[in-house]
């Protein structure tokens, strides 16, 4: 075969079976006169010099004799040679991606937690600068990194990095940074991809503010009984105030956790988008976050004070707690097939419940707030009545003000007269697909609720006159 050209691609059969076997795209280039040619017994074969490979093309060198069955031979070795070496290459160039987030969870007045996941199992840390007008490659940042492996550095693709260290009211920019994890041969034998992050030389650092000691008022969104319709979220989460202090996920966000994708899938990405990692969530499991085989997997995308779905935290005077009532009918009940346990653990928070409401943050604050999926009714279905039995009593003795709750897919402001619970205080349903605006002082908690087409549809105002 004479080549007239300067460069042509040799179709081969078994060259290119390897090929597509390999997965690589990969083209054989002759380049002509080049090359010689050996005589052995009156035959002539040719001898190709390979030169080396670019990006997909595998270039040889040829003259004007190819022997088929040498040259076949001959390529089938240098294209298995390419491809090891270019899956060496690929590999080299091969980045983990963030999937989800980065979202800031756990905010106080002297740090943070960063929370994201990655598309493939990857060590994490997190950059922070002041927020000072230096450029963030100004010099070398402060590193914080996952600290749960206690003294060793988690691999997975769930990334939690704790920031400390901060003062109060301050604002700071972060990048979050990974390294994807292809190998690992023993401690003394890890192999990583190249590093990725925040984009800091084309783009900009997220930036986030902590709390600071003293609030005239505290303001923050309320989200709940989305059921994985991230669509009709994502218009609720469109126009949003921007002078919120934090915002609230407050259970039933997905109908099940049959795989744990459904959380980032169904709603946490698009909260975590629409956030920047800007703004801090906190959030409460709902009852439909118990379902589904993934639905211990819950608490490994949020962070807590205490490591459980139940906890509290203060903002300046202003003091708040997480409570869970777990599902909404009897644990024996066939819908479970037995997989609930509900009743030790509600029983295990209700005595966390009396230890927290005795601290000093909730003694001294000047306003309690409690958060709670599902609403306490004396009345109701086996959870919301459970609540009055073991929840409600030491929140009342606590002098809570107002509590917060989902679940029933409606507006509903219960009053405190007996009708429909013991609670001793105001309870305040929001109705599922809508945004609830809340603004609290020490004078009043004013509540409005917005729909997906930004329309106001109730307006409620708490008098806290003591």
């Amino acid at each position: 075969m004479r080549c007239g050209i300067a460069k042509c691609i040799i179709p081969l059969p078994q060259v290119q079976e390897t090929v597509r076997n390999s997965g690589e795209n990969v083209s054989l280039v002759i380049v002509p006169d080049a090359g010689h040619v050996c005589n052995v017994d009156n035959k002539n074969f040719f001898q190709p010099l390979f030169i080396g490979f670019s990006e997909k093309f595998l270039i040889l060198q040829n003259n004007d004799f190819l022997n088929d069955y040498m040259m076949k031979r001959f390529l089938l070795f240098t294209v298995a040679t390419f491809l090891s070496l270019a899956s060496a290459s690929a590999q080299n160039q091969l980045r983990a991606k963030a999937v989800c987030g980065p979202y800031v969870q756990c905010m106080s007045e002297t740090g943070f937690t960063v929370i994201w996941t990655t598309d493939m199992d990857a060590v994490a840390w997190v950059e922070v600068a002041p927020d000072d007008g230096t450029h963030f490659y100004n010099k070398e940042r402060d590193k914080y990194y996952d600290a749960r492996g206690n003294g060793v550095y988690p691999i997975g693709k769930i990334h939690k990095v704790e920031v400390d260290g901060l003062e109060p009211g301050t604002t700071y920019r972060y990048r979050i940074m990974y390294k994807g994890v292809t190998a690992y041969n023993g401690s003394g034998d890890v192999q990583y991809t190249k590093a990725n992050g925040t984009d800091v030389y084309k783009g900009q650092p997220h930036k986030i503010t902590t709390f600071k000691k003293d609030y005239d008022s505290i303001r923050f969104d309320i989200y709940n009984d989305i059921h994985g319709k991230d669509s009709l979220f994502n218009l609720i989460l469109a126009g949003a105030r921007e002078d919120r202090d934090f915002v609230f996920l407050h259970g039933d966000m997905t109908s099940n956790i049959s795989s744990e994708d459904l959380i980032a899938k169904m709603y946490l990405g698009s909260v975590a988008k629409s956030l920047n990692g800007g703004l801090p969530i906190f959030a409460s499991r709902g009852n439909h976050e118990l379902r589904g085989r993934d639905a211990v997997k819950w608490l490994n995308y949020f962070e807590t004070p205490t490591g459980t779905p139940y906890y509290s935290f203060t903002i300046g005077k202003y003091f708040f707690v997480v409570l869970d009532a777990c599902e909404d009918k009897p644990d024996t009940d066939i819908e479970y097939s037995g997989i609930v346990a509900s009743a030790p653990y509600v029983k295990r928070q209700a005595k966390w419940l009396k230890e927290v409401l005795a601290s000093e943050e909730c003694r001294n604050a000047e306003v309690r707030i409690a958060f709670c999926h599902v609403p306490p009714e004396t009345a109701g279905w086996f959870g919301a009545a459970n609540m009055c039995e073991t929840l409600i009593p030491p929140l009342n003795e606590a002098g809570i003000d107002a509590m917060f709750c989902g679940h029933i897919h409606r507006w509903r402001v219960a009053e405190p007269d007996g009708s429909i619970s013991n609670a001793e205080f105001p309870i305040i349903c929001n109705p599922n697909m809508q945004r609830m605006e809340v603004t609290v002082s020490e004078k009043s908690i004013d509540i409005q609720t917005i729909n997906t087409e930004g329309v106001v549809t109730n307006k409620h105002s708490i008098d806290l006159k003591k």
